[in-house]
């Protein structure tokens, strides 16, 4: 079972193992297919975004890595050029994996540095291979990077390169454990930084793919001050009718919070943060940590993506 990185402490075997992993790639696959075949504008899965299983075995709490499987079904479907956006604390190792070397799809991860967090992966100098050099790109922020130079980094890497690269369908995944109180990793957002970002990857899926947009969950471990909300406002991003930042949480849901948990539930939808943020093109500190990571990674990707590092 260790060959398949089953039995491990992320991945341990358990009663129906296979049909829960399958059922969470199908509903994936569901939305996908409702995507390309134009059933719907936008399809969510939000149990997905499995991101980090391999080909050949399990990892990191994913059996299957439904991300990658559905990008693979649009492949066969006709799909020439498909982007795929990972804002998950963890990088996005196994879909960039398996498409290290396709250039039909371009991966873009923005994620902790891989020096303070598993799986140890996602330099910028990780640009995939062969004739998809460029297509992989990693954006490595170090351990304790706030809601400014978050959305600093997604608007210095993640615009330009989706505009270059046109895709005609956007896949992302939008794991919640960047948050401050998750227990697993060490960045230092709130909910409404991660609100801000859902928002913008939808504008870019109209902008960039015309529309066709396949989002799914990912990685979160908070699982009452933050799960519950960030999500809701995903969701209600992709229905079209974004959740107001001063928006009361529903008084039914705090009432099954304390029943459930004994623990008080936030009575608000966000953390009552701005999300604001200084544009890259303003100027680069070369002193600033998060401005080192940005540059890291427009110089190593953007040029493959025919992009100038500094404009």
């Amino acid at each position: 079972m260790y060959t398949y990185g089953l039995g491990t402490e992320d991945d341990p075997v358990f009663p129906g193992m296979h049909d829960a992993a399958a059922l969470i790639t199908g509903a994936t696959l569901a939305a996908a297919r409702a995507v390309w075949t134009g059933a719907a504008d936008h399809g969510a899965s939000i149990a997905g975004g499995l991101h980090h299983a391999m080909a050949k075995h399990a990892s990191g709490f994913c059996v299957y890595n439904d991300p990658a499987i559905a990008i693979a079904w649009f492949l066969t479907q006709g799909a020439e050029r498909v982007a795929y956006v990972d804002i998950d604390v963890h990088h996005g190792d196994g879909v960039q994996a398996a498409f290290w070397d396709d250039p039909r799809v371009l991966t873009i991860s923005l994620h902790e540095h891989p020096a303070t967090l598993f799986p140890g992966t996602g330099l910028p100098t990780e640009v995939g291979a062969r004739a998809a050099v460029g297509s992989a790109v990693n954006v490595a922020l170090p351990a304790g990077t706030r809601d400014a130079g978050w959305l600093r980094a997604f608007h210095a890497t993640v615009p330009p390169l989706l505009r270059t690269f046109r895709p005609q369908v956007l896949v992302s995944q939008h794991g919640c454990d960047t948050h401050w109180a998750d227990p697993l990793a060490n960045l230092e957002l709130s909910i409404d930084a991660q609100r801000a970002a859902h928002a913008a990857i939808h504008r870019l899926a109209h902008e960039t793919a015309g529309g066709r947009w396949l989002l799914t969950g990912g990685g979160g471990y908070e699982l009452v001050q933050v799960v519950p909300r960030t999500w809701a406002h995903l969701l209600a991003e992709a229905a079209g009718r974004p959740i107001s930042p001063e928006e009361a949480t529903p008084q039914g849901w705090r009432d099954y919070v304390q029943r459930r948990t004994g623990q008080p539930a936030p009575e608000l939808m966000t953390d009552g943060l701005p999300a604001l943020f200084t544009a890259f093109e303003s100027g680069y500190d070369p002193a600033e940590p998060v401005d080192r990571a940005i540059m890291a990674t427009r110089n190593a990707a953007f040029p493959l993506n025919g992009l100038m590092p500094w404009h």
